[in-house]
């Protein structure tokens, strides 16, 4: 990209992945916002700055249109309108948002939160005072509403879930099957959803659960099918909001959207901005208006030449880590020699991965180091100098991937490795088409292996299709995120890794994605269960025992390589100051460590209104 991980049901990783921040005593000295017109209709020019007219902010993001663009945002349904992306935060508001620098939370909808690992309860008391577009009261009910309807679109956290239930109109309680410090991301950086909208189908999922069924039982199929298929068709009154932006149904084109003032959201007196407008587009259709002065911010994945193209106009580059980046999956379902673990450590050690991050991104693409699973900027958190030496680093030497392959029962015929079943060894990569830097990542790890001898062909897909072509396992090698760019525990890195393309989470489009069992035998550890090492990652409360066990998936991980890690993505942000936003911060300021895909810095900026129109 580009522009979501996401995520990401799906951890779009850096698509979709992208959630945000809290307000907590900072919210009391918030500045008041410029008043909004609340109008209708999407901004077609430059104007918007401050000095008495309405306050616009242009950013851009690919969205659907209607009717494959909808807007059921519940969590694992694919291509509704900007679903899981950091603008999302701005509609409806999550529990809090973290800063990721200072290691700390900013409360939002959530006032309050506390473990209770005695009574292995984790308890969410919600913010009084916040009301519904429509009216009514945000209340523990919609809480509990949103992570009944989760559970039916399969979503990690409750892998550590027994239940959740209101004990009062703003309480809400999470039983936890053991205590887990992940549980508090899960629930606080998730967007809250109207009962209103999504009661019927929570409450049918409280029912299937308490009658002993599960999701692999006919009524659960059915139920996870109706979920995924519901579409509010009573748009003004049925696409409920809470935060300080609402949509402008009217103003939705395949060019442009617009997001006007709610005035009864959360922070809607603080915002500085009257409208949100956003661009329809991945990078081919964004550059164009980044270049001409039409868009403010874009975390899209610009290509070297644009950026210097930026640069030469003289605006600004922001570089924030993404904690993620692309990664060559394999399809181990439908793909026999894929599942010998020296085939996979032969295309890592033939791959220049400094290279393949150069070529896509410049200075921005980082080849990735400890191959970990989780972000290079991590790793010395988590991980002791020793065990940090225990990791393979898969250097680019084409004499251990040639090696490794005859070991696998490979062999050289000229310039071509033939497989073990006699027959040359060619395969199609599929990446998302409209993402630059993952396709200049395909193209050139295309050219890479073939040039090593295993004829590889590259071939873009839309990037609302790949993933699903992924997850079905209509592949042979893919591109898609390893780590993850809105989750700041590595437990979240691995789940990217090893379930959202995979058998656990690619069930909800009917396929077992890359295919990769998860109880395996490792020369570490013996045998191995993949889901309960990272399910055990992210458990229990003490973090010194958490890094015992993140170290155990690291390795694990390492040593399996299910996927190979290309390289870490840092932003390259256009964002432009002076024509509709005064300024962002200084590149020294902490907020700037923060993911573009989860806490974005400038949704967060935008909210505490610390972002300000230009003045005029």
């Amino acid at each position: 990209m580009n522009t979501t991980p996401g995520s990401l049901g799906r951890e779009l990783s850096r698509r979709r992945v992208l959630e945000i921040l809290g307000l907590g005593a900072a919210g009391a000295t918030l500045l008041s916002a410029c008043g909004g017109d609340g109008g209708s209709g999407g901004s077609g020019g430059g104007q918007g700055g401050g000095g008495g007219g309405v306050a616009e902010f242009h950013g851009a993001y690919p969205y659907q249109v209607p009717p494959k663009g909808h807007f059921n945002f519940m969590s694992g349904v694919t291509d509704a309108i900007l679903a899981g992306t950091p603008y999302q935060d701005l509609i409806l508001i999550p529990g809090g948002m973290w800063l990721w620098a200072e290691k700390k939370w900013v409360p939002m909808l959530a006032e309050k939160w506390a473990f209770d690992e005695a009574a292995k309860t984790f308890t969410y008391t919600v913010r009084q005072g916040i009301t519904w577009s429509d009216g009514k009261p945000v209340t523990a009910k919609d809480v509990v509403t949103t992570f009944w309807c989760r559970r039916v679109m399969r979503q990690v956290e409750w892998q550590f879930l027994e239940n959740v239930e209101a004990t009062d109109d703003y309480t809400v309680v999470f039983t936890m099957k053991k205590p887990s410090t992940v549980i508090e991301r899960y629930a606080l950086r998730q967007g809250i959803f109207s009962d209103a909208t999504y009661g019927e189908f929570a409450r049918r999922a409280q029912e299937l659960f308490q009658q002993g069924k599960d999701l692999d039982s006919p009524e659960g199929k059915k139920l996870n099918e109706e979920l995924q298929a519901y579409r509010p068709k009573d748009l003004e009154n049925e696409v409920i909001t809470n935060g300080p932006y609402r949509w402008d149904f009217n103003s939705i084109t395949n060019a442009q959207l617009t997001l006007v003032k709610n005035e009864k959201g959360y922070l809607a007196d603080t915002v500085q901005f009257d409208k949100i407008v956003l661009y329809n587009g991945e990078v081919p259709t964004v550059t164009p208006l980044v270049l001409s002065g039409e868009v403010d911010y874009a975390t899209h994945g610009f290509p070297v030449a644009t950026e210097k193209q930026l640069i030469q106009k003289g605006v600004r580059i922001i570089r924030p880590p993404i904690y993620s980046g692309p990664a060559l999956f394999f399809n181990m379902d439908k793909i026999p020699e894929f599942r010998d673990v020296r085939v996979r450590r032969a295309f890592a050690h033939a791959i220049n991965r400094d290279d393949n991050g150069t070529f896509a991104l410049g200075e921005s693409g980082v080849g990735v180091k400890f191959m970990a699973g989780f972000s290079d900027n991590q790793v010395p958190d988590w991980l002791s100098p020793e065990d940090q030496e225990k990791l393979n680093k898969y250097e680019y030497d084409l004499e251990k991937a040639a090696v490794l392959l005859a070991e696998a029962g490979w062999r050289k015929q000229g310039d071509s490795w033939i497989k073990p079943d006699g027959k040359p060894a060619a395969y199609e990569l599929i990446y998302p088409a409209e993402f630059a830097d993952w396709s200049a990542a395909g193209e050139n790890l295309a050219k890479q292996l073939t040039a090593f001898g295993i004829k590889v062909t590259g071939r873009g897909v839309t990037h609302t299709q790949q993933p699903i072509d992924v997850d079905k396992g209509a592949f042979q090698l893919a591109i898609q995120a390893w780590g993850s760019s809105s989750q700041p525990h590595p437990h979240f890195s691995f789940v990217t890794d090893l379930f959202t393309h995979n058998i656990p989470i690619a069930a909800n489009q009917g396929g077992k994605g890359m295919g990769f069992e998860l109880k395996q035998q490792t020369e570490a550890f013996g045998e191995v269960d993949l889901e309960a090492v990272v399910t055990a990652a992210g458990e229990g409360l003490d973090e010194e025992i958490q890094k015992k066990n993140v170290t155990t998936a690291a390795i694990a991980f390492n040593e399996l390589l299910p996927i190979v890690p290309l390289f870490e993505r840092y932003g390259n942000n256009p964002a432009l100051e002076g024509t509709r936003v005064e300024a962002w911060p200084d590149d020294s300021d902490p907020i700037l460590k923060n993911s573009p895909y989860a806490d974005n810095f400038t949704i967060m900026l935008i909210l505490d209104g610390r972002l300000k129109p230009a003045k005029k």
